[in-house]
């Protein structure tokens, strides 16, 4: 027989088994043993099958053969199966992962502080440039000039000033030459650039157009361009010449003069994508400052929070639309009557509405004027500010230059004044004239700036419009023809005079212009004049007025007083109207000047008046104020500036805070006394900075620190200087103080002051009068000498720090709330000391004096006593930044007292230990972030490499030789009271991070760490690799630190079954929780055996603080770049002596590292990213990430960018992004990885010497199994099959022997990686597999069935293992034996080839069950064939178990999983019950019975059919106490999540007395609380599945054909579902014409059915129980549960129609019985057996009637009661209108006693049923006249009356019995004694 092919010899062994196991067993045990040995009898395989037939069948499927030997093997390693020492081959490894490797780890790893810059929220402003291209008139015959603003219709504002634009050809513009005496460069721009600050869409450009006057209505002169067109022919042509000399008359004689002509608004909505910038602004606006303090930044960020990191580009503001050409081709006529700004709002709003705006007065033809509309560049070449002075770049060969235009925002911009800015715009509104004389028509004003009374006085700051002077001495309004009223839309722009005086004013001249030439007759007609002075009590004038109009020649010194106030003349002034005020006008002031408040009008004039010579009694506002008033007025004045308007002390802040900072260091002698103003400034700057800050207009940082004052000190804030010399005298009073530039203010190119530019020309005038004032020029003769002068200057930073401490009240609280600004001023102006007074290369000690360093400690002190405030955390940051500035200008051992000095009273203070654990944290973090930090914790290294610090500390000179030579290499991993001295930040933040991890708040200390290493990561100066060993060395005692917290880490692999299960060897039952360390390494840092397998029940008294899964990563990382940067020999030292527990915690924290930094995959394009064809898992995993030599350049390029990564969402990132964060996760992976395999080798070269090297091993294996379980790079993977082979080579012998499991895991992994497509990863896959055959040859039965178990459970679970490459991986493995001379003589090679031929056959079924992937039905009868097939191998019958478990989970079929699980634990009981004789465990299958019935075929596995003893035989984790009782539970888990909460019950009763003899009282509570809750839920409403009978026929289904089957399917499945699921699954296998589904259940006759189709018949069928069962199936879970009979029914007629009349319906019950119970393993069951019974129409009457009656007693006694439900049975009964009810049912069968005597009993049981029926309806009356609500009333009545009629109808035929029935059977005779 053994001669025979296995195959057969297996066929005719097991079908011997079969028919006589016990005398198999006992007359073939020894040939069995044999059989094993030989490996042909290890397993029976399934045949391959075209269609799955007898799924029932006991005899199991065999292999088919497949030539392995006929494929192509992959290329194998060389020097594989040479001889080489362990340690040459790990000396190898170690070589070849130091190459190619990534110097910066943290280059790859996100950083925690990605934060964005603060900015300005004037930032949004938005910028567009505006270009006027030649226009195309369709006539040409004058001149045009065009004028475009801004405005905004909601808000009813001009929201820019004007731009006048050249649109005339040289043609046009040699008719005005005569009015043109010069013409600027400035005046031909013909692009300007318009800012917006609040974008809307409600935002037009108004374009404006005038032409010169003529004479004529607005109509009449645009009626040429109406009715006239350029190709009309030549008529058109003489009209349009003669036009043309018409208006180069006009031109000649009234050229100055304008008329009004057209407009066209032109929207800006498309320009300005509102909801873009919304979302952008509102962007803005989170980085402002909305954010909380305690979020983690970068340093550097969160100080310089006014310095501008973002353009606008990149902010997105401004860069949302394209260059857009606007072609204006439609243009309004100007209305003569409807010209002020208010009308041009309402036809705006109109035009908004609607666009069909007063189409009569559009223009059809005027012409095309094309405007380019784009957003305006950054820098813009030949670019003019709205004062017209260049901006730099501004090359000399000049083109037409860009014109910036002034913004009127719409609402307030608070941003201080930096350019110098003093202009005037006067608007004329309008004039009334209409009681004027006739000869008043053609009105227009001119308007002049006066410095004098004479005509010569007119100054030229008038700015000029297009195609002119840059400035002029008068200009003319727009005139409106015959119009004695007129309305102005003209904007007069001046340039101020920075000194102005009472004779400044501004002069208007009313003229009548004369359109008709008359001989000798002016042009102008005078009409009047009025004025308005510049200056009122020494203020600028602003604002509306309405002015009368004098019409007569002026007075002498008219300018001296107001218009309407003027005194009486002689001779007197003769007024129009008179005296009333005709002329509307309003003047408005941007000006960098004149404050426009009264608060600081007052403060910088009397500031004035201290610095300069100035004339006793000097006037402010309305007030005069003497010399000796001064003082008080002085102080007064410092007290009210804080009740400044918000706006004006913003725009002056820089100057205000100067000349308080000025005072405040320099005691005056004012009238011969000493005044002394620093108390009062100090205060005023106190007052001031708490407004800025409480002002919720005003932005913030992320810290809450007002923005202004964080750009003050930053750039403008310079030392107080004394005067250079003492004021001798006076001056001329009453000049109010000029504003000069602040002294760091940066000159800008625009409007906006954040963009940095230069002016190439100064302000003259200002020039002079600051020349004028430093020379003291005395102007006048009433001066006389006052004394001013400076006593003593006090240093700033000690008045400053003097005012801190002495400050008292709310002055001292709000000056520590708003610590940082002080702060900052005291170290800016400290930074300036030292510079000032040359003291940098002074010792730091004797920079400052002793009284600075009293006060700087005593603040620090008063900061101490503020932190129990809600404002501790801000004030503790701010603390920190300043002792972070002071260490880079004071003694460091004097700033290092003041830390710890704080830290110690910080504890004292706080007893909220989370609270202060953040504080000290946040503290420690800033400090530490110090540039000089490696320094300033006495990191020493060779000169020649030590970071250059330009302040180095003596004690750091005087200790700089000192090395850690005399400390052990243990306590350099441990933070020792010597390491907390010696490196004192370091320490203190291990000493926080400590505490942190027992409390809260570890995220910031982590984050603070991992700061720190990745800036040392990235620091050039840092780069060789001795200065990082150095680094590595001063963070050891992290390790140590790490290691303790083991327990705390967030668990990765928590959801990851195939590796979370295995943790430390944990067995499934014990990991609780996805995020807590497995038990064993609990107990082994609690200090019990890291090995024990004790129950832990102690664990639950250790409370630990877990940490999240970001803090983890970080603190891993951390980790991961001490090791790789450390010395390695010192490493390898350090594990060398560590104890085997130490080890394994190492081991531990590697396996979570492993998890931790596991590639997550990115879908990329992989096709253009990487050039090699991919599949199966390696597209996640080849970011191979093949390194430099298939990337030259990755490391130079590979970097987390904060520009790429930070502003846009993940969904909004581009394509190239996405690569690059690919490429650079996966070189993360990888690097990671090869770190934590050096360490691994380190541990394993190391416990080559240690007797503990079994556990060790175990532990590498866990981590490398783990390693290979997550996705990796091709690279990752080459190297670490390397390291397996050299575990192998070197402990081959004790892997199975002792780490059974882990080799179980590693076959699968290996297994999984032989399937990959990457040759390169299939190689190494192959070779590591054979090797690990090689070495354990001696227990080869035991690789044999864990690599057969593998492959069986890999084909089961993994969907993405590719069956080609793994079977070409198996050709290799052939190879491999085939080519290993050495072992050729032993029978490994056959043991080898049988093995492959068994995994072959495996993959072969792989294929079938891939062809059924479609089909769940057929899937799992071929996985159930399978498992069936692998009786005799119980190992691989549980796996497949489990497959079927798992598919059946997925598919939410929880039940039909729990029981795979309850069969996969019978199984494993049976082997226990051989093994062990506990009584506390199950004896075998039979135990399981009341679960389930099915059970008892896992009794196959017993005794006479298994040796428990052969090797590799049920070795697997299952096949233990603990494997059982994991199975079990997991078991009660799926069954209550399905639902059958009786099963749970029944489960644990199998768990429960194993628990209890193990004494596990931690799960033996976890047990008991889980059953609690399911009978609690047993109470509850339950649906469970829904069966159908299904059948098959046709050829079509092959073996299925004439098949039947019961189908499960879940609750409340309708029946059209199922048949829609099943005819759309076969209709796509046969084509669905060739698939029908037959309608009815009536028997098939398949003589009439097409042999061409297939033909499915689908019935609903229902649970069958016979009478004498429902008295043990009670409950409704009893009634779903273990069936296995099912009944459905077919009515019909004996004339074959489904339908009858009553007395002819008949009914054909059909009982099914299937092959095995449900719920079964699988969710469809054949049919074994059909019984049919016919009943007669009485007989169906009765049943009918029973079923009714059973309703109305199940709604009776339904608890709680459901009115609905009863209402709806009791209706169905009683109703008048039910059809065939029971009336009519009693009239047809009880109406007569029938003549059959055979029917006598049936009648009378109908009549019994009548009975009953119409008791149960009279209760159910009763129920629902108790139930009903108050409007059901009537409905009850009707109820009754219904039931009253048919118990009247039905009594009758009741009551009538048939005497026969009642006839005694015998006689009984009574005899008479």
């Amino acid at each position: 027989q053994f001669q025979k092919p296995a195959s057969e010899v297996e066929i005719r062994t097991r079908s011997l088994w079969v028919r006589h196991p016990r005398f198999f067993w006992s007359h073939f045990r020894p040939t069995i043993s044999l059989l094993h040995k030989m490996g042909l009898f290890l397993q029976a395989r399934p045949r391959h099958l075209n269609v799955l037939c007898d799924v029932s069948g006991k005899v199991p499927l065999t292999a088919c053969g497949f030539d392995l030997r006929s494929l192509q093997p992959d290329q194998r390693l060389e020097n594989l199966l040479r001889q080489v020492s362990a340690e040459d081959f790990e000396k190898q490894n170690e070589e070849a992962r130091r190459t190619n490797r990534h110097a910066e780890l943290f280059a790859l790893y996100p950083s925690v502080d990605e934060v964005g810059a603060t900015i300005s929220i004037h930032d949004s402003i938005l910028r567009t440039l505006v270009s006027c291209r030649p226009p195309v008139f369709e006539i040409e015959i004058e001149p045009l000039f065009a004028s475009i603003a801004l405005y905004d219709v909601k808000e009813r504002k001009k929201i820019s000033e004007n731009f006048h634009c050249d649109l005339n050809s040289d043609q046009f513009k040699g008719f005005l030459r005569a009015h043109t005496p010069s013409v600027a460069p400035s005046s031909q721009a013909k692009s300007a650039v318009f800012s917006v600050t609040y974008p809307s869409s409600d935002i037009y450009l108004v374009v404006k157009i005038e032409k010169v006057l003529q004479q004529g209505e607005i109509g009449d002169c645009a009626e040429p361009y109406m009715v006239i067109k350029e190709g009309d022919g030549g008529k058109s042509k003489e009209k349009i010449e003669k036009l043309k000399l018409q208006a180069e008359s006009f031109c000649q004689r009234l050229g100055k003069y304008r008329m009004p002509f057209a407009w066209a608004p032109i929207s800006l909505t498309s320009f300005f994508n509102v909801s873009t910038l919304e979302r952008e602004v509102t962007d803005v606006e989170s980085m402002v400052g909305r954010s909380s303090v305690g979020e983690r930044r970068t340093l550097s960020q969160s100080r310089r929070l006014s310095e501008r990191a973002l353009s606008l580009e990149e902010n997105g503001v401004g860069s949302n639309y394209k260059t857009t050409t606007m072609t204006v081709n439609s243009f309004f006529k100007q209305e003569g009557d409807r010209l002020s700004d208010e009308d041009l709002f309402k036809f705006l709003a109109d035009y908004k509405r609607s666009s069909s705006l007063q189409r009569r007065s559009r223009f059809p033809s005027l012409g095309l004027l094309r405007l380019e509309i784009s957003p305006a560049p950054e820098i813009i070449n030949c670019s003019l500010t709205p004062e017209m002075l260049p901006v730099k770049p501004f090359p000399e060969n000049r083109t037409r230059p860009h014109k910036e235009i002034l913004e009127f925002p719409i609402r307030e911009v608070y941003v201080p004044h930096t350019v110098y800015r003093n202009l005037l715009y006067v608007y004329p509104q309008r004039l009334n004239f209409a009681n004027k004389l006739a000869s008043a028509r053609n009105i227009t004003i001119k308007i002049q700036f006066m410095c004098g009374e004479d005509a010569s006085n007119a100054m030229p700051v008038i700015f000029g419009k297009s195609n002119g002077p840059e400035f002029l001495q008068e200009v003319y309004t727009a005139i409106t023809y015959h119009n004695k009223s007129p309305d102005f839309y003209e904007e007069v722009k001046i340039k101020l005079p920075a000194k102005l005086t009472v004779n400044h004013h501004l002069l208007f001249t009313f003229y009548h212009i004369s359109c008709q030439q008359k001989q000798g007759a002016s042009v102008e007609s005078l009409l009047g004049y009025s004025w308005l002075p510049i200056l009122l009590n020494e203020r600028l004038q602003t604002g509306s007025y309405c002015l009368p109009v004098a019409l007569e020649k002026l007075p002498p010194n008219y300018s001296m007083h107001s218009a309407e106030k003027v005194p009486l003349q002689n001779p007197p002034i003769k007024w129009a109207e008179g005296h009333k005020g005709v002329f509307n006008i309003e003047v408005q002031a941007v000006s960098s000047v004149h404050t426009q408040d009264n608060h600081l009008e007052k403060f910088f004039t009397l500031c004035h008046s201290l610095e300069s010579q100035v004339t006793f009694p000097i006037r402010v506002l309305d007030q005069k104020i003497s010399e000796t008033s001064l003082e008080h007025e002085l102080k007064l004045s410092l007290i009210c500036l804080n009740s400044s308007r918000l706006e004006p002390l913003v725009l002056f802040l820089h100057l205000v805070l100067d000349k308080l900072f000025q005072l405040s260091v320099q005691p005056m002698v004012i009238a011969g006394q000493t005044a002394n103003f620093s108390q009062f400034a100090f205060e005023s700057v106190v007052a001031i900075a708490n407004s800025l800050h409480n002002s919720k207009d005003l932005a913030k940082d992320q810290h809450g620190r007002n923005c202004l004052l964080a750009s003050y000190v930053h750039y403008v804030f310079r030392l107080p200087e004394p005067p250079r010399d003492p004021p001798k005298s006076g001056s001329v009073a009453g000049a109010p103080p000029p504003t000069p530039l602040p002294r760091n203010s940066k000159y800008y190119k625009n409007s906006n002051p954040d963009l940095a530019g230069t002016h190439c020309a100064a302000d003259e005038e200002v020039k002079n009068i600051m020349s004028s004032k430093r020379r003291g020029v005395c102007v006048g003769s009433t001066c006389h000498l006052r004394l001013v002068f400076v006593l003593v200057v006090q240093h700033f930073h000690e008045e400053l720090a003097l005012q801190m401490v002495v400050s008292t009240g709310m002055v001292r609280e709000t000056v520590f709330k708003y610590a940082w600004f002080f702060f900052e001023l005291l170290v800016k102006s400290m930074a300036q000391y030292v510079h000032n007074m040359d003291k940098r290369d002074n010792f730091r000690r004797t920079r400052f004096s002793d009284r600075f360093k009293d006060d700087i400690t005593t603040i620090v002190n008063v900061v101490t006593s503020e932190t129990e405030n809600e404002q501790a955390e801000k004030i503790n940051i701010s603390l920190a930044f300043f002792l972070y500035d002071l260490l880079s200008l004071m003694d460091r051992g004097f700033v290092f007292n003041l830390i710890k000095h704080y830290c110690n009273q910080l504890s004292a203070k706080l007893t909220n230990l989370p609270t202060l654990i953040s504080m000290r944290l946040e503290f420690l973090r800033i400090l530490c972030s110090h540039e000089h930090y490696l320094n300033l914790n006495l990191f020493f290294m060779n000169s020649d490499t030590a970071p250059a610090s330009p302040c180095p500390s003596i004690s750091s000179q005087q200790n700089s030789g000192s090395v850690f030579q005399d400390q052990k290499i243990a306590s350099m991993f441990d933070l020792t009271p010597e390491y907390r001295q010696q490196h004192f930040l370091t320490g203190l933040l291990f000493t926080e991070l400590v505490a942190a991890l027992d409390a809260e708040g570890e995220g910031k200390a982590v984050s603070a760490i991992h700061s720190l290493l990745s800036s040392h990561d990235l620091d050039p100066r840092c780069v060789k690799p001795e200065v990082k060993v150095k680094i590595a060395a001063l963070y050891l005692p992290l390790v140590g630190i790490i290691l303790d917290a083991l327990p705390q880490l967030y668990d990765f692999t928590g959801n990851d079954a195939s590796v979370g299960k295995n943790r430390a060897n944990g067995s499934d039952e014990d990991q609780e929780g996805t995020s807590a360390i497995n038990q064993n390494v609990a107990l082994a840092i609690a200090g019990n055996n890291f090995t024990s397998k004790t129950s832990g029940t102690m664990l639950s008294s250790l409370q630990y603080n877990m940490l999240n899964a970001d803090t983890t990563r970080n603190l891993m990382i951390c980790f991961l770049w001490i090791m790789k940067n450390a010395d390695q020999s010192l490493i390898k030292k350090w594990i060398a002596d560590l104890p085997s527990m130490q080890l394994n915690r190492i081991l531990d924290l590697l396996f979570i590292c492993v998890s931790c930094f596991e590639y997550k995959v990115i879908q990329v394009d992989v096709s253009t990213t990487f050039p090699l064809g991919l599949g199966g898992r390696e597209t996640s995993s080849v970011f191979s990430l093949l390194w430099n030599d298939r990337f030259p350049g990755l490391n130079e390029n590979l970097r987390w960018r904060k520009e790429q990564t930070h502003w846009r969402q993940a969904n909004e990132k581009t394509k190239a992004e996405l690569d690059q964060e690919a490429l650079i996760s996966g070189n993360l992976a990888t690097e990671a990885n090869l770190i934590i395999l050096d360490m691994q080798e380190n541990i394993i070269q190391a416990s080559s010497a240690l007797d503990c090297k079994d556990s060790l091993l175990g532990g590498v294996l866990r981590v490398l199994v783990n390693s290979l379980s997550c996705d990796q790079s091709t690279t990752y993977l080459t190297h670490c099959f390397a390291t397996l082979r050299a575990l192998i080579a070197k402990f081959g012998d004790l892997l199975f022997e002792e780490e059974v499991e882990q080799c179980a895991d590693l076959c699968q992994r290996v297994l999984h990686h032989c399937s990959s497509s990457m040759d390169v990863t299939r190689s190494q896959a192959c070779a590591t597999l054979y090797l690990l055959m090689r070495f354990s040859f001696g227990n080869f039965a035991r690789v044999k069935m864990q690599v057969t178990m593998s492959l069986a459970s890999l084909v089961g679970k993994a969907p993405d293992f590719n069956e080609e490459y793994l079977r070409r991986s198996l050709r290799t493995i052939l190879a491999y034996a085939e080519e290993d001379t050495a072992m050729q003589a032993t029978p490994f090679p056959t043991q080898v080839e049988e093995l492959l031929c068994n995994l072959n056959s495996i993959l072969y079924d792989t294929v079938k069950m891939r062809e059924f992937q479609e089909d769940p039905e057929m899937l799992m009868d071929l996985m159930y064939r399978i498992a069936k097939s692998y009786q005799t191998s119980p190992d691989l019958r549980l796996t497949w178990l489990q497959n079927m478990a798992e598919k059946h989970t997925k598919k939410k079929c929880y039940t039909e999983a729990a029981m795979c699980l309850v069969h996969a634990a019978a199984l494993v009981a049976e082997y226990l019950s051989m093994l062990e004789d506990h009584s506390y465990l199950p004896v075998g299958s039979v135990s399981f019975q009341n679960i389930s019935s099915n059970v008892l075929e896992e009794s196959a596995v017993s005794d006479d059919t298994l040796s428990p003893d052969e090797d590799g035989v049920c070795s697997g984790r299952y096949f233990t106490e603990s494997g059982l009782v994991g199975l079990l539970e997991h078991a009660a888990e799926l069954f209550s999540t399905g639902g059958l909460y009786e099963t749970v019950n029944e489960v644990y009763k199998l768990v429960i007395p194993i628990l209890e003899a193990h004494r596990d009282f931690r799960k033996l509570t976890s047990t008991h609380d889980k059953l609690q809750k399911a009978f609690d839920s047993i109470i509850s409403k339950r649906m469970f599945g829904t069966y159908f009978r299904v059948g098959f026929y046709g050829s079509k289904f092959g073996d299925l054909d004439e098949q039947e089957f019961i189908y499960k399917e879940p609750a409340i499945t309708k029946l059209p579902e199922i048949s829609h699921r099943l005819e759309g699954f076969y209709g796509q296998c046969f084509g669905e014409e060739f698939v029908e589904v037959i309608k009815d259940s009536a028997p098939v006759d398949k003589t009439k059915l097409d042999p061409n189709k297939a033909y499915i018949q689908i019935t609903f069928v229902e649970p069958y129980f016979d009478e004498y069962e429902m008295k043990d199936r009670v409950t409704y879970f009893e009634k779903n549960f273990n069936l296995r009979r099912f009944m459905y029914t077919t009515p019909f007629t004996l004339e074959g129609r489904p339908r009858g009349e009553l007395h002819e319906q008949y009914r054909r019950n059909t009982v099914l019985t299937t092959m095995h119970a449900f719920p079964y393993i699988k969710t469809r069951i054949s049919v074994i057996q059909k019984e049919e019974f016919v009943l007669t129409p009485i007989e169906v009457a009765i049943e009918d009637m029973k079923k009714k009656t059973l309703q109305l007693a199940v709604a009776i006694h339904q608890e709680p009661p459901d009115a609905k439900m009863l209402q709806m049975v009791l209706q169905g009964s009683v109703g008048a209108t039910v059809n065939q009810g029971p009336l009519e049912v009693a009239q047809v069968f009880l109406a007569e006693i029938p003549a059959d005597p055979k029917l006598y009993r049936h009648h009378n049981k109908l009549r019994l049923c009548f009975k009953e029926f119409i008791m149960r309806c009279g209760e159910a009356v009763e129920k629902n006249k108790r139930l009903i609500t108050a409007d059901q009333r009537e409905y009850q009545q009707e109820l009754k009356k219904n039931y009253h009629k048919l118990k009247e109808n039905l009594r009758p035929m009741i009551e009538r019995k048939i005497p026969e029935l009642y006839k005694p059977i015998f006689r009984v005779e009574s005899h008479k004694r």
